[in-house]
């Protein structure tokens, strides 16, 4: 019997031999400032899990490269993913000179390519099994719990990013807060205001047009600047209403960043809201007044309930957004994971814009793979069966 080969397979071996043989595995630095130095697999680990790793990574590329099933191709993709957790770990004691705390060890290009590339088979995989949303976010706590398991065992604290945070612990998890706070809190007063007003354009016609075109207008303008912008009226309210400031009102700081959050979110909450019951079917609407149901009750239990899949996507959306604007909230004063991205930039160190950007792409998919299996589980009808 001939093989067959996938077509995604083949570009993902492709990156993985590529990203374990020819590109380096691991940067050492003498401080964490200076020019690294590239080490291949072979010179940043000890060779036994060196040739481990290699042959791992050949193994599990010809598990890609060829049509497989979706479970051996996830298994294959799982396996390398854990191996190279552990090995990054390993590898910065193996290179980190005994006693040394000023050298630095971080992944270099070839480690985060194997990466994408066997994440990039993993999900292939997610997606032809097509498990249902509660498999998808019992999967995602599961790696989180495997990411989580390896923090507290120190597996990773060898690296330079997790050194950076050593020294910021406890302003790690202020600013954290900071950021989680700034993206649910405008999430959650834009939905406040969004969905009345979503009802509000849905019913009054003539007000649709021009409440859409202000929000799209908004959301043209670039985040820097609308930051700027609320500096000065925010600053003017701080100054002369009595009790603004008391209550954290002033031109820099969260205030402005919470202001432009919200004005953000608006758009998705609106007009999602506003797609969602215009999709309602004409028929669900004609039966409620057939059996003399008011305005209010066909909107709160025919009307919304069709509607919320498509208000939740909006939110979704909103949400994820926000998590990543949240970052520039710490130019002006918002705090948040930002604060370590702009002062790692300001420094030439690498590692400490890692230490604010990882979380927040992590914060973000989180987010994405919840809300997303939500969405799916509010839908009228849906298929959660499996698909090998």
């Amino acid at each position: 019997m001939p093989l067959r080969f996938d077509k995604l397979g083949v570009i993902i071996a492709g990156l993985a031999l590529y990203g374990a043989s020819l590109a380096p595995f691991a940067t050492f630095r003498a401080n964490r400032i200076v020019q690294g130095e590239a080490k291949s697999v072979l010179e940043a680990l000890p060779p036994s899990l060196a040739y481990f790793l290699l042959a791992l990574v050949i193994l599990a590329a010809g598990v890609a490269l060829l049509k497989t099933a979706s479970l051996l191709r996830m298994s294959a993709a799982f396996a390398v993913l854990v191996a190279l957790g552990m090995l990054i770990g390993i590898a910065a004691g193996h290179l980190t000179p005994p006693e040394n705390t000023y050298a630095r060890v971080s992944p270099a290009s070839g480690f985060w390519v194997v990466v994408f590339a066997f994440s990039l088979l993993l999900a292939d995989g997610l997606t032809r099994l097509n498990p249902g949303p509660i498999v998808r976010v019992l999967f995602l706590t599961a790696v989180l719990a495997l990411a989580g398991g390896m923090l507290v065992a120190g597996g990773w604290a060898g690296l330079s990013m997790l050194k950076e945070y050593a020294s910021r612990a406890d302003i790690f998890w202020t600013e954290a807060g900071r950021h989680v706070t700034l993206a649910l809190g405008s999430l959650a007063a834009a939905t406040v205001v969004g969905l009345p007003l979503g009802i509000l354009c849905h019913r009054v016609e003539s007000l649709r047009a021009g409440v859409l075109n202000v929000l799209n207008a908004i959301q043209t303008i670039p985040s820097i600047a609308l930051f700027g912008i609320l500096i000065a009226p925010l600053g003017w309210i701080a100054a002369h209403v009595p009790g603004a400031a008391a209550v954290g009102i002033r031109g820099i700081g969260v205030a402005p960043a919470f202001v432009a959050l919200f004005l953000y979110s608006l758009l998705p909450v609106v007009a999602n809201t506003v797609v969602g019951l215009a999709g309602v079917p004409r028929d669900a609407n004609d039966a409620a007044r057939g059996v003399g149901m008011t305005d209010w009750q066909r909107l709160a239990r025919i009307e919304f309930p069709l509607a919320f899949p498509v208000i939740l996507t909006g939110i979704r959306i909103v949400l994820v957004q926000n998590i990543g604007l949240a970052t520039i909230a710490a130019l002006i004063g918002g705090g948040g994971f930002g604060v370590f991205v702009f002062q790692g930039i300001g420094q030439t160190a690498m590692d400490l814009v890692l230490l604010g950007a990882v979380p927040t792409v992590v914060l973000a998919f989180a987010a994405a793979i919840i809300l997303d299996a939500l969405i799916e589980m509010t839908l009228p009808t849906r298929n959660h069966g499996s698909a090998a």
